[in-house]
């Protein structure tokens, strides 16, 4: 009875000195994530602080550990490379060995993420990651962002890169979640930059506007901030390049469907 009450005792002290341990120190627990190349390691061996330590995955995806020497743990996640620490020490070291296995430092897998981002750059992959919340860790799309992410993904099986592109309007606004696809090792990102549509003369806000799909001339108008007093409204003119030149369109529907890069005229009425 006595030994139990001393074996809990000294179980609810290593317990607790391990709650302060996290306290202080950056760990990040990911159950799903497969350690890699470079990834810090701090393992707990209970009872046994001189077999506790923190290793470096090495490049053949091994960590040296005490008594045991060089353990290879490829494709392994953090529980399974506990499960097997427990395993090997059972076998002629330990009696019933407690093993806890934690990320101290991701370094292994990472993604790029460029264009239309606020914080375009090189990211680390802490588990399973959607695009979403990989635009979201970067953070979110600029003010130009255009309607289509590009994906840049190496095969290795076929010794050649894959472009996957998306639809941000269909994934962001219409809610296709099938798009939020997730993000792997070695993934460029490329965010792109959004259209736009020119209006200019006698309307209230002549400027550049971003290039949205639907749009008609008078909702361009509109957009701009409506007719001056002085416009002429049924002599509005768009240039549009056509083949490399430039063509003017006259006395415009107002229904009509406008293109992005198109400029929108609205000359001034002399009557």
């Amino acid at each position: 009875m006595l030994s139990n009450f001393c074996l809990n005792k000294k179980k609810l002290l290593f317990l607790f000195s391990l709650a302060i341990f996290f306290i202080f120190t950056p760990f990040i627990c990911a159950e799903n994530y497969i350690i890699g190349e470079g990834d810090v390691l701090s393992i707990y061996v209970y009872e046994n602080d001189d077999l506790s330590k923190t290793v470096r995955v090495n490049a053949d995806n091994s960590i040296r550990v005490p008594l045991l020497g060089e353990v290879d743990i490829k494709g392994l996640t953090v529980p399974k490379i506990a499960s097997k620490l427990e395993s090997l020490f059972a076998d002629g070291y330990l009696i019933n060995p407690q093993v806890d296995v934690f990320i101290k430092e991701f370094k292994s897998k990472t993604a790029i993420i460029l264009g239309q981002i606020k914080s375009p750059g090189q990211y680390e992959l802490r588990g399973e990651i959607s695009l979403l919340e990989f635009v979201s860790k970067a953070g979110g799309l600029t003010v130009d962002a255009g309607n289509s992410a590009t994906i840049k993904r190496a095969d290795s099986k076929k010794n050649k890169t894959n472009k996957i592109t998306i639809d941000l309007d269909k994934l962001i606004r219409e809610g296709h979640t099938s798009l939020n696809l997730p993000i792997q090792n070695g993934d460029t990102i490329y965010i792109s930059k959004a259209d736009v549509y020119y209006v200019s003369g006698e309307v209230e806000n002549p400027d550049a506007y971003k290039f949205e799909s639907n749009i008609t001339v008078i909702k361009a108008i509109i957009k701009a901030g409506g007719f001056t007093g002085i416009a002429a409204k049924k002599d509005v003119r768009i240039i549009r390049e056509i083949g490399g030149e430039k063509k003017v369109f006259k006395d415009v529907n107002m229904d009509e469907m406008i293109l992005a890069n198109d400029v929108i005229i609205v000359p001034e009425s002399f009557f």
